[in-house]
């Protein structure tokens, strides 16, 4: 029996018999889009075969990146792909956030869009605030520190003229903890970038609703001065939004800024499984929709649509498989 063993354990190291490549997915806070998104998209690969998945819980873009940048370990057969915002991979590409000026994240690819996320300014119509410059004297959270939701956040704050000593208090929570922290009224707003809807702010809304108040989004014309800063700053990748109505139960639709936010995988991931990858998701299209409401926006065409539009170049994987739907050249 031990011959037997030995042989078929020679057999096998001649037939060059791998493992398959392990994948560990940066996702987001619970609450957020990126966290369920990114849940479903491993249950997809998982159940395709394509490699070991495994989805874990961050906080946001610029950790799913760092992770990307400094646990990718192709020796061990182990890599980290990011959910990320576009304009947080576009400055861990090319070193202006400050945790990436040393060591840029340059092994970053594309492997395919995701959707659109608003940058939601969230009140209600009880605390009186109807536009950014209105947080003044107000109890206000700007996002996680360091994240993408704090990064746009100031932006914004500096567009509309207002500065954070303004505020009566800051917090940085994720938006899970301050959706509750504005029902329970000890916050007057918050700043959350996210996918459109974001299943804390709809919880949210009925909460608000049932205690005779209703949420408020702050709106922010893409024409004025606030949208055109955030605007200048990420030319091409920060856009004008529209959040209907009936999506959170405001009163009207509400108007704004979104960034994209795409799958980003290291340059060092096998050519055969990225391209496995980007073929499994979108022959479960469906399952993923059903799964996430947000993937309404997930397509090859606006994956297509980003390719060239941004300095980070796409995985081959990717583009082979665009490259055979004939969507570039």
């Amino acid at each position: 029996m031990k011959r037997i063993l030995i042989v078929l354990g020679l057999l096998a190291l001649g037939l060059g018999v791998a493992q398959k490549p392990k994948v560990v997915i940066g996702t987001g806070s619970t609450g957020g889009v990126f966290f369920y998104y990114g849940t479903a998209l491993a249950d997809i690969l998982n159940k395709a075969g394509v490699a070991e998945f495994q989805p874990v819980q961050t906080g946001g873009s610029y950790d799913n990146l760092l992770l990307l940048r400094d646990r990718t370990n192709p020796q061990a057969n182990t890599y980290y792909c990011a959910l990320t915002t576009t304009d947080s991979a576009y400055v861990a590409f090319t070193g202006e956030e400050p945790r990436f000026k040393e060591k840029p994240a340059k092994n970053q690819r594309v492997l395919f869009y995701m959707y659109p996320s608003f940058i939601h300014l969230v009140t209600s119509e009880k605390t009186g605030i109807k536009l950014v410059q209105d947080l003044k004297g107000k109890r206000v959270s700007t996002g996680q520190p360091g994240s993408s939701t704090e990064n746009l956040a100031l932006l914004v704050l500096q567009g509309a003229g207002v500065k954070l000593e303004s505020f009566a208090k800051r917090e940085r929570l994720p938006v899970a903890e301050a959706a509750k922290a504005l029902s329970e009224g000890t916050l007057d707003a918050f700043f959350w970038v996210g996918g459109v809807p974001t299943g804390s702010i709809v919880e949210l809304s009925q909460t608000l609703a049932r205690k005779g108040d209703r949420i408020y989004l702050v709106p922010i014309d893409p024409k004025s001065t606030t949208a055109q800063v955030v605007m200048k700053r990420f030319p091409g990748l920060v856009d004008p939004y529209k959040v209907p109505k009936s999506v959170y139960n405001t009163k009207a639709d509400v108007p704004g800024l979104a960034t994209g936010n795409i799958v980003v995988c290291p340059d060092s991931l096998p050519e055969e499984t990225a391209y496995a990858m980007i073929k499994a998701v979108f022959e479960n299209l469906q399952t993923l929709r059903t799964a996430v409401a947000a993937a309404k926006d997930t397509s090859l065409e606006a994956t297509a649509r980003l390719y060239g539009k941004l300095p980070i170049p796409f995985h081959p994987g990717a583009e082979r498989y665009l490259k055979e739907k004939g969507l570039i050249k």
